[in-house]
């Protein structure tokens, strides 16, 4: 992209590589779609292939370009450098006004990556997420961080997101408080009502997903075991959507398959986990995204990890932080299902993610900075050269 000032309308590349990009991508690929200032080019590098252009579909969100650098068991090194090559040049052919990634993802950390290399802005959505320990989750914390020292928009879900950014040094008129588009995507599929729940019993119905790196093998079997001993209460329906990575069957499917109570499933559509999520009583997880959907929706959430940098989701009680070790998953549990009143407390604590406004703000503050307001009326136009060090583009 040269140097000279971007005219409406903005070419922006939402580059996405797994579910949780596409579901919080989607609702601001939709907005810029349905905008005349925007023009939405949607790349993806197929981290979830199996699982991805059927659910944007869904979503209705078209792909521009799709790469296929995925292969077996690789090593994160070798998909870093396919991806960056990869991105480099389809940001070459495209020439986009700007480069929007989500989260902290290894495609997020190359979409950046290639849009730095090549001097084109990036807008960071779900920026400024922290856990203060740089190897927890992996290689998510690092991914993030440095995302955070390459972007010129980091749209912040919380304004605790927020103040992290602006303790790393991020200027102030850089981070904006958004709310999480994760909300806003949700509310819009309940709205379409074409999601099927799983559940099919009158038990107390248990939603759980698995699958981070550093919880596979040895202690994602053992929470396997914890799952299989609060099922066998006899009370319990449990629906477990199992992550095509092979080491979360390898360590999952030995210890749940063949338990009347426990329903192993393949990954479930976003419409149909939507109905699922919407359906359950108490949710067990280590994913994040799930972290923020589940209080919009009164459902206490167990998180089976030992950091999260959703602290807000516990802070506000709709979620537990409860680490990995069976006797403590099941106990967290067993206490939920048991006690009507700390129950309720979770369920009606709230959700500090977001009111399902976020992708509006997110549209608004692009707008204004691309030298156009919601009206298409004139303003300050963004030019494309850097000049301030990472991070930072001049405005004339």
């Amino acid at each position: 992209m040269s140097a000279d000032l971007i005219t409406a309308p903005v070419r922006a590349m939402l580059v996405l590589g797994t579910r949780p990009e596409a579901i919080k991508l989607a609702p601001v690929a939709r907005a810029m779609a349905h905008s005349p200032l925007f023009e939405p080019l949607v790349v993806t590098t197929g981290q979830h292939r199996e699982m991805l252009h059927q659910m944007l579909d869904l979503l209705r969100v078209p792909v521009h370009t799709g790469l296929d650098v995925m292969r077996e068991r690789q090593q994160l090194s070798t998909l870093t450098a396919r991806l960056v090559d990869g991105l480099g040049e389809v940001i070459r052919t495209g020439r986009p006004d700007l480069v929007v990634v989500q989260g902290d993802t290894t495609t997020a950390l190359t979409g950046a990556l290639a849009a730095f290399y090549e001097h084109v802005p990036i807008a960071h959505v779900e920026a400024g997420l922290r856990t203060g320990v740089l190897d927890n989750p992996f290689p998510e914390e690092l991914n993030r961080r440095l995302i955070g020292r390459m972007a010129r928009w980091h749209f912040a879900p919380t304004e605790r997101a927020a103040a992290n950014l602006k303790a790393e040094g991020v200027a102030d008129a850089e981070v904006f408080t958004t709310g999480n588009t994760v909300i806003d995507n949700l509310l819009w599929v309940l709205a379409e009502g074409t999601g099927r729940c799983l559940f099919r019993t009158g038990l107390r119905r248990v939603l759980v997903t698995l699958h981070r790196r550093e919880n596979q093998g040895a202690v994602m079997r053992s929470m396997g075991k914890a799952l299989c001993r609060l099922a066998d209460r006899g009370d319990v329906e449990m629906v477990v959507p199992l992550h095509k990575s092979p080491a979360v069957r390898e360590a999952l499917l030995p210890e749940l398959t063949g338990h009347p109570r426990i329903e192993v499933v393949e990954p479930l559509g976003y419409l149909d986990f939507s109905a699922t999520l919407a359906g359950c009583d108490l949710v067990l997880t280590d994913s994040g995204g799930i972290q923020e959907e589940a209080p919009t929706l009164g459902k206490p959430a167990l998180v089976l990890r030992t950091t999260t940098e959703r602290a807000e989701a516990v802070e506000a009680g709709a979620a537990r932080l409860v680490g990995t070790e069976p006797e403590c998953i099941l106990d967290a549990a067993v206490h939920l299902l048991d006690d009507p009143a700390a129950y309720e407390r979770m369920a009606t604590a709230g959700n500090p993610f977001g009111d399902g406004h976020a992708t509006d703000r997110i549209i608004a503050q692009l707008a204004e900075d691309f030298g156009a307001d919601a009206d298409g009326g004139g303003g300050t136009e963004l030019v494309a050269s850097r000049t301030e060090g990472p991070g930072s583009y001049s405005t004339a």
